[in-house]
């Protein structure tokens, strides 16, 4: 016997469907790449979003076909986004931080046949152009008048593509598991691997984000999504905001520390989103302006691990909550949140501050596991480390073209992460499993050291590697980029950071750097210390 319910498809031009209905007048405040500031609408968000379905109808686009997206997070981003969903074909966000080899590799892959655009990438279209056939038009976010020359084929302002539509238009229909997007990640392999997402999984996922122990937006929230739209759907905020009816604020391309606290305070945002790297941009501008936050309530903070210091200037300085999050672009991408369950709830100073850096706990829709090298399952009991392994209706299944089978017999996707869960259910990620240090067949978490090190007052950002040892395998390293105008020595540094690890952690050296390499998503670049450390001697392995 079969329910007897309406059959509804979880489609995501719904969303802004329901946006412009609920919250027709909610504002999405963009910063444009014009200059100006640009304010808009949900209401008006979807009747752009026909129009842009109407007009790629008329290109040729169809079901399944992918049209590609280069650009920074504002309003015609967001809007061609769900018209290109509106007619089952899927955007794939491509991301500009990309090296130029590996963006070639990426729309060549995906077979994109369009591309929408920011001013600020032609000159790298143009390098690329003859390297990616299958585009067959460039659609420029911008007007006639800001218009640069380009010798892009079929290249077109937006605004002027978007005239010759005038909006009668009805969304198409077609089975929810249809593909809706697509973002290439490294994966756990190494390459570029192509993730999939349906509109079903999409819908799914950003009505996971809304919990209030996820995202939790509410229609009294302005949300400034600083994570890009091609960072894993940028966190699903461009999907959730409008579910909830919340406003938006889109930074643009400005994403440095005064920039950000200006859309902050101007627009009165209260809850934001971005990698620590951002967040570090941000206090330290506040710490020298003396600038405050009084409407910012929340700060979900993920990509990388959130250094403890950072969670305790947000919360003890400026009142802000920090929701430490993490995830992958294979789980869409939330997959825990560190909100306070009850039996962590009355916890206070440095014991509240040891919860708040775990990972945190995961949502419905998410299941979690850590196994052993064996696959068998380890107990949860915060202190037996062990490979991480998740499923959902939003997690993964297969890579885009690519056989090979990514699930266990469980049906669970390996995160390539390491780390322990303790018995309320918190994730506590260790290390990269490419990334732990093994000193003597024991593990050293790479990822503690560095968040210990960065709450040194002189420090601007650090990290750990590995460094080989001739007799304890190997012994970290830290590498260390010192605030600017600030002095320290290998010995001040070490010394902060006794007491607060096991003595057989403590890193056998500290080299000093002008900067440190990072990912196109703001990961440090563990890959690139490790080569240019890779003939370090340490001073104990010299001895």
């Amino acid at each position: 016997m079969l329910g007897l319910m309406q059959d509804w498809p979880l489609l995501c031009h719904r969303i802004i469907d329901h946006a412009a209905t609920n919250a027709g007048d909610q504002p999405v405040i963009s910063r444009s790449i014009e200059g100006p500031m640009h304010t808009t609408n949900y209401a008006e968000i979807r009747r752009r979003a026909l129009r842009v379905a109407q007009r790629l109808e008329r290109d040729g686009v169809r079901l399944g076909d992918r049209v590609a997206t280069l650009a920074w997070n504002s309003w015609r981003h967001l809007e061609s986004w769900y018209g290109i969903l509106g007619i089952g074909a899927i955007y794939h966000t491509v991301n500009p931080r990309l090296f130029t080899d590996q963006i070639v590799w990426i729309i060549n892959h995906a077979e994109d046949r369009v591309i929408m655009t920011d001013v600020t990438f032609l000159p790298l279209l143009e390098k690329i152009a003859d390297q990616i056939p299958t585009i067959e038009r460039t659609i420029v976010y911008c007007d006639s008048a800001h218009m640069p020359q380009t010798s892009l084929r079929n290249a077109v302002p937006y605004e002027d593509w978007l005239a010759e539509a005038d909006g009668d238009f009805a969304w198409k229909s077609f089975d929810e598991n249809t593909a809706a997007g697509m973002c290439y990640t490294s994966g756990t392999t190494g390459g570029p691997k192509g993730v999939v997402y349906s509109h079903r999984s999409n819908v799914l996922h950003a009505m996971t984000a809304l919990r209030p122990d996820m995202i939790g937006l509410s229609g009294r929230d302005i949300a400034m999504p600083v994570v890009p739209l091609f960072h894993a759907n940028g966190w699903a905020i461009g999907f959730a905001a409008p579910m909830a009816g919340a406003a938006l604020v889109l930074p643009g391309q400005k994403l440095d520390g005064p920039s950000i606290y200006q859309l902050l305070t101007d627009y009165k945002v209260t809850c934001t989103a971005a990698v620590p790297t951002v967040w570090l941009g941000l206090l330290q501008d506040l710490e020298k302006t003396g600038g405050k936050l009084p409407n910012l309530r929340r700060v979900v903070i993920g990509g990388s691990a959130c250094p403890r210091a950072m969670i305790s200037t947000f919360q003890n300085v400026y009142g802000v909550e920090v929701t430490h999050a993490w995830g992958m672009t294979e789980m869409s991408p939330l997959g825990t949140t560190c909100s306070l369950k009850a039996e962590y709830a009355a916890l206070k100073g440095d014991a509240l501050l040891d919860v708040l850096q775990k990972q945190g706990h995961s949502p419905f829709c998410v299941e979690m596991k850590i196994t052993d090298d064996q696959g068998r399952r380890i107990p949860w009991d915060g202190k037996t480390f062990g490979r991480l392994k998740v499923r959902g209706p939003a997690v993964a299944k297969a890579y885009f073209k690519d056989d090979s089978n990514i699930l266990d017999e469980e049906g669970f996707f390996d995160t390539g992460d390491v780390g322990t869960i303790d018995r309320y259910g918190y994730l506590n990620i260790t290390d990269r499993s490419k990334d732990v240090i093994k000193s003597g067949g024991e593990w050293i978490s790479s990822i503690e050291l560095e968040n210990l090190a960065v709450g040194h007052p002189k420090v601007a950002e650090a990290a750990v590697i590995g460094v080989r040892h001739p007799k304890w395998d190997e012994r970290p390293l830290l590498v260390i980029v010192l605030k600017p105008g600030e002095k320290a020595s290998k010995e001040e540094l070490l010394a902060f950071l006794e007491g607060k690890i096991a003595k057989w952690w403590m890193p056998d050296d500290v080299a000093f750097v002008k900067e440190i390499p990072h990912t196109a998503t703001g990961k440090i670049l563990k890959t690139a210390l490790r080569a240019q450390f890779k003939d370090y001697v340490l001073p104990s392995a010299a001895a």
